[in-house]
């Protein structure tokens, strides 16, 4: 028996476009203040409440159409964020607590012998334990496809997000596809 395709969700770029020009907000986003400890521990010494909060945009459609993708995938942060994604994201777009992908120590040091590769690819591999997953970041590149391909033994789809737009239809449409022609989805 085959269990439904994972679907790791990255949280700054696909649904926080933060590379978007900063007086142009996307369409559909709204804007959000948000001192997360990741924030925080980027500004040693200063006290919480003199720290700026991380401007944060949020489209809340993003929270029903990742809804319809949980009908297909079982949904995991995969994010910096990582349990901050359940206290500051996913009530914004009225997600259920999701469960994290625990990230090493030191993220980017003996993570893999090809240094092209991105530092989460070969956990996320591991983390999938040879189930098909789907992936949205806006760091996937061809070495860590190539990665992938060579590491895993099920379907696995690495999907690149433009960190200027964030998710979109399209990329929803074909994160949709994927689901329904891998493994069983029910």
């Amino acid at each position: 028996m085959t269990s439904r395709p994972l679907l790791y969700l990255d949280v700054d770029g696909p649904l926080n476009p933060y590379a978007a020009k900063p007086q142009r907000r996307p369409a559909g986003y709204t804007t959000h203040r948000m001192k997360p400890q990741g924030w925080l521990a980027q500004h040693p010494g200063r006290p919480a409440a003199y720290v700026k909060p991380l401007r944060v945009w949020l489209n809340p459609d993003h929270g029903r159409q990742l809804l319809q993708l949980g009908e297909l995938f079982d949904l995991v942060w995969a994010t910096t964020w990582v349990g901050e994604a359940n206290t500051y994201i996913a009530p914004v777009l009225g997600l259920p607590e999701l469960p994290v992908v625990d990230w090493p120590e030191t993220r980017a040091s003996g993570v893999s012998a090809n240094p092209e590769v991105f530092w989460k690819t070969p956990h996320l591999v591991e983390h999938a334990a040879g189930r098909p997953f789907a992936w949205v970041d806006d760091e996937i590149d061809a070495p860590d496809r190539a990665f992938v391909a060579t590491h895993h033994g099920a379907s696995a789809l690495l999907h690149r997000v433009d960190s200027r737009l964030g998710l979109c239809e399209p990329d929803f449409a074909i994160l949709a596809a994927f689901a329904r022609t891998t493994g069983r989805t029910g």
